[in-house]
C-alpha cells in the first residue's frame, strides 16, 4: 500500500510564488493548532517553516484572506522547510486579492 496523500491536483511546483514572512495558525487533526511561518504561497500551495512533528501526507487547514479555510497536504520536507499542496487550486482572482491584502497600506504607514 502506497503511503502519503492521494492528491487530485496536478503537480505544479513551477507555479508563480509570492514571497512572504507571515506567521499563521494551522489546524492539524491530531496535534490541534500549530504555528507555521509561511515563506511563500502560490495558487497551488505554500512553503512553510515550523513544521516540527509533521510528516509527508499530513493534512493542515489554514485560513487565508480572500480564500478562507483551505486544507493542504505536506508533500515534501527539506530540513526545517516543508512544501504543502492545497486540496484545490486557488482561483487567480482570489489569489490576486489575497496578495494585495498582504501589501502594507501606504496611507497607514505614513500615519505612524
Amino acid at each position: 500500500m502506497r503511503g502519503g496523500a492521494q492528491l487530485s491536483v496536478t503537480d505544479l511546483r513551477r507555479s508563480t510564488r509570492h514571497d512572504l514572512n507571515l506567521p499563521i495558525i494551522g489546524e492539524h487533526r491530531a496535534r490541534g493548532d500549530i504555528m507555521l511561518q509561511l515563506v511563500n504561497v502560490s495558487t497551488t500551495g505554500f512553503m512553510a517553516t515550523g513544521i516540527e512533528g509533521l510528516g509527508r501526507g499530513d493534512r493542515v487547514t489554514i485560513r487565508l484572506p480572500q480564500v478562507g479555510k483551505i486544507e493542504a497536504f505536506l508533500v515534501w520536507i527539506d530540513g526545517e522547510r516543508a512544501g504543502f499542496q492545497f486540496e484545490r487550486i486557488v482561483r487567480l482572482d482570489d489569489f490576486s486579492k489575497m496578495i494585495k491584502s498582504f501589501v502594507p497600506n501606504p496611507k497607514l504607514r505614513s500615519a505612524i
